[in-house]
Order: C-alpha cells, then structure tokens, then sequence
C-alpha cells in the first residue's frame, strides 16, 4: 500500500491545522492483558502502554501522573516526513509545553498537558501561519 501523504516540510506546517478532541486523557501502564477501551496502544518490554479517556481510567481504577489534552494535526503526513515532529516540538517547546507525539497513519496526535490546550493550540496555529507566509 503507498503511502500518500505529505512529505514535504513546508508543506506540513502550511496544513497542520490542529484540532482539539474534546476530554480528558490519560497514559497508564499495564502488564497483563488489557481489554480496556484505549484509542492507543504502545506496547513495550517493560508492558503495555495505554491512552485511555480519563473517565475510563478513573472507573477502573487506574493510577496516572498527569491529565493531557489531545490535538490531531488535520495535515496528512507520509510516515517517511523529515522535521515535522520536529518542528512541531521545537515550536511547543520554546513555550515550555511538554508534548507526547502519536503518529498515526493519517495523522500525528498530539498529547499536551490539559491545562495548556489551548496555549499548546496558539503555538501550533502559529507555526502553521508562519509556514504559509
């Protein structure tokens, strides 16, 4: 199957257009098997790795560190794309927004601290106007 979606930089940052997903995430670990309802999967040596919606994670109990908000880049980047990650790191991090990248077929996914959505939004939206000046 070819992979069509963007490979060029400038590109990419002209079509980020980030949209928020409305709620509450978290990210827990698990050793055993999980039929949790996760919307991502990282399994690793040490378990697996789960992001659940908060309330999921709350009604099961599940011990987490911190509460995220998710924002998809709308642009669809080819998973062979140079220095989106990148960029788009470098930019939140010049704001001290820490940043946990899931790269989906379609789309990389961003997890951002829940209480700065929206200036992790303004940082991103900004890139995107710059990279079409």
């Amino acid at each position: 199957m070819e992979d069509p979606g963007v490979r060029d930089l400038d590109e990419l940052l002209r079509g980020l257009r980030p949209e928020r997903r409305p709620g509450e995430y978290v990210v827990v670990s698990t050793t055993s098997e999980s039929t949790l309802p996760a919307l991502a999967t990282v399994v690793e040596d040490e378990g697996t790795t789960l992001v659940l919606e908060r309330h999921h994670a709350d009604a099961f109990r599940l011990e987490h560190t911190a509460t995220f908000a998710w924002i998809t880049l709308t642009v669809h980047s080819s998973l062979e794309a140079v220095g989106l990650t990148a960029a788009v790191s470098r930019a939140l991090a010049a704001q001290g927004i820490p940043c946990n990248v899931l790269a989906g077929f379609h789309h990389d996914h961003l997890l951002v601290p829940f209480d700065r959505a929206e200036d992790a939004l303004a940082v991103l939206e900004g890139l995107s106007s710059a990279g079409r000046a």
